[in-house]
């Protein structure tokens, strides 16, 4: 079915909504080490990713030293998930994940509103539901580069602060959540619109006739 201006524009943030967030999720960019230094212990960390070069916990004096690319509950990291995955971060996860699954739900809608007749009985009652699920992505997602954009780079978490900046990763998942409120809104305007529309539909017709009055004739 052919969409208004509103609804193509809707649309095509929400699909860009969608890879910047993906890409951000799935990525291991959020915070990098700025190659400043010789041999920096760490290297970057994503939400789900982390790369060492022989890191050494330096509040406790293991024997072991880390080095690679590692998924961040990797077995082998349990002696040091107090440092790795402080309450900051774990947070970061759950909102971010929450986002990933509500944009997932968003595309599902957005891909039934492509091909859903605006005629039919439930098109309101989508473009609603889709408009407010963009919105609480778009909260989480906001609330997760938020609480990371503030810890993630303190000088209490990975080694030689001073030289770690955040990531692409990161950009990508700002500019994402960003997206998800505007495209929020255009599915709200879409919605008002069919309201009113139906709102039309439904008032009775004019009782009155239209019609020209007759003229009038005198019998003398």
């Amino acid at each position: 079915m052919a969409k208004t201006k509103t609804g193509i524009c809707a649309v095509i943030l929400s699909v860009a909504s969608f890879f910047f967030i993906l890409t951000a999720f799935c990525s291991g960019y959020w915070l990098v080490n700025d190659g400043k230094i010789p041999d920096p212990n760490f290297i970057r960390i994503g939400l789900w990713e982390v790369c060492f070069e022989n890191f050494e916990d330096f509040r406790h004096h293991y024997d072991n030293k880390f080095t690679g690319c590692w998924w961040v509950f990797e077995e082998e990291y349990y002696i040091i998930h107090d440092f790795l995955l402080p309450p900051f971060f774990i947070a970061t996860q759950f909102f971010f994940t929450l986002c990933m699954t509500l944009v997932l739900v968003a595309v599902a809608l957005t891909w039934l509103y492509c091909f859903c007749s605006r005629d039919h009985d439930k098109y309101l009652i989508l473009l609603m539901s889709n408009a407010l699920n963009h919105w609480i992505a778009g909260f989480c997602g906001f609330v997760a580069v938020i609480v990371f954009g503030l810890n993630g780079d303190k000088r209490d978490w990975m080694p030689y602060w001073q030289h770690n900046d955040l990531g692409w990763s990161y950009a990508f998942a700002v500019v994402g959540s960003l997206l998800l409120w505007p495209a929020g809104a255009l599915f709200l305007t879409e919605g008002r619109r069919v309201k009113y529309r139906q709102l039309d539909r439904s008032r009775p017709a004019s009782q009155y006739s239209m019609e020209a009055p007759k003229p009038s004739h005198t019998d003398i």
